[in-house]
């Protein structure tokens, strides 16, 4: 059973009922992150959620996070491009101490000084983990070699001199403008009686206040080439396509094609830059869907002598889907995973809160499992082949790559 409700301050809550089980997952989405930064705020979105955690006026940071403890609950959270999100899980019979404690980092924390200055410390230290990891630091360039610098390019960690920066104020600004009510939702999953989080929910947020100022997006898809040289041994090719918004009717074909082409070992690309020619050992395609627009996009990490050969590996995958259209056996096998992968969420508390809690936020609907496996299952062959012929323009492509080689590959 599925309920939503909105406060009387605009802040929308959503409850799903999931019984048999013994937990629930709560989570608090707010509709923010590296998009809606400004370029002296890039990465304060990030830095915010680290500092969400280290104290309120009743609790230091170790307080909190021995009270979860306590209760044998789990506490986290992510920043993305467009979303910010808070979460804990915990037993159904400690569900509402641990959704007060969260409430209370979230809507009470202080931002001390003291542990400003440490906390910067910590994501300076994941800049450089990111720098130490090049898929990541690849897939970051391929994200601004298609976006550009700012909305969906920016690096969510942003720059570690915009970190080294950032004040008190510059948080309690930008919490101003975004983590305002009607631009949060409340998520429940799990078993947990629906009035009683909704009361929950109503004790805790209902006093919250604020008006949303709204950060519009340009987003413009780019064409650009980025290199980035760096003393490592493998090579790190990425290429990025234009494709559907998030809202759009082809998604779902979209994301069929995703998996025939690069979805997993069974798909063209694995087979044929992985099993048949031996260029990569890490090769796959992905897509990621904006508001406003998409990207479908493949990586491999490859040696540096073989970095062309690669790179012509997969034009030509690409090119041969597209010149011989999508199997009916594959095409039968991509959906069913991907029909699959839609059944297997409803097993997950956690997944079930971001899924519900998500949609609400962002298309202010609910989200509708049967409905969802009614349009997956109406995708047909013929749909695949259409969304195909419209993607994987290489006129329209963005590529980047890293590794310590001359840098560049043509497709």
């Amino acid at each position: 059973m599925v309920k939503s409700v909105t406060l009387g301050n605009g802040l929308r809550v959503i409850v799903k009922r999931m019984e048999g089980l013994l937990s629930v997952t709560m989570g608090i989405l707010v509709g923010t992150g590296s998009a809606f930064e400004r370029d002296d705020e890039d990465g304060l979105s990030h830095f915010i959620e680290h500092m969400q955690f280290k104290g309120t006026p009743t609790r230091t940071a170790f307080e909190i996070s021995d009270a979860f403890d306590a209760i044998g609950a789990q506490v986290n959270a992510f920043t993305g491009k467009d979303l910010t999100c808070y979460y804990t899980k915990a037993t159904s019979d400690h569900a509402a101490e641990a959704f007060t404690l969260l409430a209370d980092l979230f809507l009470n924390a202080d931002f001390p000084e003291e542990e400003m200055a440490r906390e910067k410390g910590v994501v300076l230290e994941e800049i450089n983990m990111d720098e130490d990891s090049p898929e990541d630091l690849c897939l970051d360039l391929l994200a601004r070699a298609a976006f550009g610098g700012d909305n969906y390019g920016r690096n969510i960690l942003g720059p570690a001199e915009n970190v080294k920066k950032f004040t008190r104020e510059d948080i309690f600004a930008y919490r101003a403008e975004r983590y305002v009510p009607e631009n949060i939702v409340l998520s429940f999953a799990g078993n947990i009686d629906i009035d009683e989080a909704i009361r929950l929910a109503e004790s805790l947020f209902g006093g919250m206040k604020g008006t949303l100022t709204d950060r519009k997006k340009k987003v413009l898809l780019r064409t650009d080439k980025l290199f980035k040289k760096k003393s490592i041994e493998q090579a790190h090719l990425a290429v990025a396509f234009p494709t559907v918004a998030r809202e759009s009717a082809d998604y779902d074909a979209v994301q069929i094609l995703n998996s025939i082409l690069g979805g997993g070992m069974s798909s063209r690309l694995f087979k044929r830059v992985r099993e048949e020619l031996g260029l990569a050992y890490s090769v796959y395609s992905y897509t990621s869907h904006y508001s406003e627009a998409g990207v479908a996009a493949v990586y491999a990490g490859v040696n540096p002598k073989n970095a062309d050969a690669a790179a012509e590996a997969v034009a030509e995958v690409i090119r041969g889907l597209k010149e011989e259209g999508v199997r009916e056996d594959e095409f039968l096998r991509a959906k069913e995973q991907f029909k699959a992968s839609t059944v297997f969420s409803q097993e997950s508390t956690s997944t079930q809160m971001h899924l519900y809690g998500r949609r609400l936020l962002q298309a202010n609907e609910i989200y509708d499992f049967e409905q969802r496996m009614q349009a997956v299952s109406a995708v047909t062959i013929e749909d695949v082949g259409r969304v195909l012929k419209e993607s994987y323009d290489f006129s329209r492509a963005a590529t980047a790559c890293v590794g310590n080689f001359k840098g560049g590959f043509s497709l």
